[in-house]
């Protein structure tokens, strides 16, 4: 990587877990005896999406705990595509955080997309364990008992929808290893369509098509992220939709079930996941809080996409920084 790229990450250090059976990878920045505050990255990235916040969060006084998620990057990653429910990775961050942080004691959260999912389900299995949760771009969604989620995204979408062509095991990884790890991973972080991804069984486009890069994020970056990738490939991350499905059935007796801990929101307009039908009334007109009683505020951030998190990095950490600060002084 270049050089100014490493002495952005000189603060950061790098180690091995053993958490729930599974080594994981963890980078952290920030005093060891400093509040601690767990961030958990999405699809298709690793610890390093939060290089931005782990340097804003150390130089705040905090000390910032990154891993790779089970299937990502440095950390294990499960052969069985089950082995990827909520329950398994919820499962891995209680491990981790008692090796890490200690046993029983509660962090504050922040976390983008599957690592928003995979939080909304810590505070609901574990609520002890969270003193507080930023999500970005992923809404608490309550789980409804009517219909397995892969098979209500089907009916709206149709069977070309992401989530839905992701779920026939290694068709997705052929079309991937078709275009090539850097490619794909231009077209997802360049996405900014304010609408549903589609990846047509016809071909999810050439190998030769060119995606210029936005300007939040560098070639150097994307090569970091193509060097985990074509590491462990990509289908330990695609494993957590394939098992969506039986997460909603082991999750049954959390219907109805309200999140318990202070919440603050924050999604980009531009964001395909604020503009799934429905989703923006859930968040503005009271659902929402009926679910969430304790939730604080909701940003919706203008001209902003997905990957919110490095396309607007410092004021997502002023945002987290601050929130973690208020919530600090009632406390």
């Amino acid at each position: 990587m270049a050089a100014a790229a490493d002495n952005e990450l000189a603060v950061i250090t790098h180690r091995t877990v053993d958490a729930n059976g599974l080594r994981m990878h963890v980078a952290e920045a920030g005093p060891p005896g400093a509040p601690p505050v767990l961030l958990l990255h999405g699809f298709p990235q690793v610890w390093y999406a939060w290089r931005h916040q782990m340097r804003a969060l150390a130089d705040a006084g905090y000390r910032a705990v990154a891993p790779d998620l089970r299937g990502y990057g440095d950390s294990d990653a499960p052969a069985a595509e089950l082995q990827y429910t909520a329950m398994h990775v919820v499962g891995d961050l209680v491990a981790l955080l008692d090796a890490v942080v200690g046993a029983g004691k509660p962090v504050f959260v922040v976390a983008h997309d599957w690592g928003a999912l995979t939080a909304w389900n810590l505070c609901l299995f574990r609520p002890d364990r969270v003193r507080a949760l930023v999500s970005l771009s992923v809404a608490f969604s309550p789980r409804s008992p009517a219909r397995r989620p892969v098979d209500g995204l089907r009916a709206l979408y149709g069977d070309d929808y992401y989530i839905c062509r992701i779920q026939e095991p290694g068709a997705i990884e052929a079309e991937f290893a078709r275009l090539g790890t850097e490619l794909v991973l231009r077209k997802f972080l360049a996405y900014r369509t304010p609408g549903p991804l589609m990846m047509p069984k016809s071909g999810w486009g050439s190998p030769d098509d060119e995606v210029p890069l936005p300007s939040w994020i560098t070639e150097e970056d994307i090569k970091y992220y193509a060097s985990k990738f074509d590491k462990t490939g990509f289908t330990g991350g695609l494993n957590y939709y394939r098992a969506l499905n039986k997460t909603w059935e082991l999750t049954a007796p959390w219907t109805g079930a309200e999140i318990k801990v202070p919440v603050k929101f924050i999604v980009g307009d531009l964001d395909l996941t604020y503009h799934t039908p429905g989703i923006q009334d859930f968040i503005h007109k009271g659902g929402f809080k009926k679910y969430v009683p304790l939730l604080d505020d909701v940003v919706v951030m203008k001209g902003v996409g997905h990957f919110i998190n490095e396309e607007k990095p410092k004021e997502v950490s002023e945002h987290v920084i601050s929130f973690i600060r208020k919530l600090s002084a009632e406390m």
